[in-house]
């Protein structure tokens, strides 16, 4: 049995296990698919303390290491239930179970996706999902913002200050966001509107070069070309195996900046919880803030 379970290895889940670890508690992290989480999609990471650049990859593959390194057990498995009451708390997954003290539950969020051809080719080589991670990459280029709500009209904002041209695309005749962002919008000269119309596929090369488009109303089809494409379409917190046991919020596990949920025992940490800025940053932050109420638990349990 370990002392605490974190399930998912992007950044949260892995601060967390390191600093659990460095309190003398046993962890086991669980994963279902790959180390890193959303920032192994961005090719390069700018805003990340202590790094003028870096990939996403190598940065997940540095926390691994240094998890690792502090004696964590890792395994890759799918968790498909999680038994919380009682001081011992149950983890099933698709290769088994676990029993531990505390569970942290770091299962991130996911990026919407179109599901149109090309989409899963040229993610992180021309479709981003953040402004704030990869805007910089497109200054002076020509860029598209796929959604109409505040998400994508705050993308849109931010992209304007630094790209040549700004495309918002649209498959409602309006903008859902709100009416001052998207007047704030209209007023920009490097900012236009195609609305009515979704995008069909992506298509390039190696790299992205633009894509294809279909109005709704007539199905008119068009090759618009563009540097780079933003999907702000909303994320998908993947909260499934908790929305049994414990208080969602739109998805979103209830908390609040103790990482606590409403479960004795059970903390939560990163983009699958309420929070208002979501970026590697914050997630690393609400790791330490979880492990260490979660040591502070156990150590309370044993008294």
């Amino acid at each position: 049995m370990h002392d605490i379970i974190v399930i998912g290895a992007g950044p949260a889940g892995l601060t967390a296990a390191l600093y659990a670890l460095r309190a003398n508690k046993s962890v086991l992290v669980l994963e279902k698919n790959s180390f890193g989480g959303q920032m192994t999609f961005s090719p390069k990471i700018e805003n990340y303390p202590g790094f003028a650049a870096v990939s996403g990859n190598e940065l997940a593959d540095k926390l691994v290491e240094q998890v690792l390194a502090q004696g964590a057990d890792v395994e890759l498995e799918e968790v498909e239930a999680i038994e919380a009451s009682g001081k011992i708390k149950r983890v099933i997954t698709d290769s088994g179970e676990h029993e531990c003290r505390s569970i942290i539950v770091a299962t991130g969020a996911k990026h919407r996706l179109l599901g149109v051809p090309g989409e899963d080719k040229f993610i992180g080589d021309g479709i981003s999902f953040c402004a704030v991670c990869d805007g910089a990459f497109y200054n002076g280029k020509r860029v598209a913002v796929i959604g109409g709500g505040n998400s994508a009209l705050q993308e849109a904002a931010l992209l304007s200050e630094q790209c040549e041209s700004v495309t918002m695309i649209q498959n409602l005749d309006y903008m859902t966001g709100e009416k001052r962002l998207v007047e704030a919008l209209e007023s920009k000269p490097n900012v236009s509107f195609i609305l009515g119309t979704v995008v069909k596929e992506f298509i390039g090369d190696e790299e992205l070069s633009g894509v294809i488009t279909e109005r709704v109303s007539d199905k008119t089809t068009q090759t618009l070309s563009f540097d780079g494409v933003f999907v702000a379409i909303g994320l998908a917190p993947e909260n499934g195996i908790v929305e049994k046991w414990t208080r969602l919020d739109h998805g979103y596990i209830a908390s609040d900046e103790r990482c606590l949920t409403d479960t004795e025992g059970v903390f939560t940490a990163g983009d699958c919880r309420t929070k208002s800025v979501r970026q590697i940053t914050t997630a690393t932050a609400d790791g330490a803030t979880a492990a260490l109420a979660a040591c502070a638990y156990i150590d309370s349990a044993e008294q």
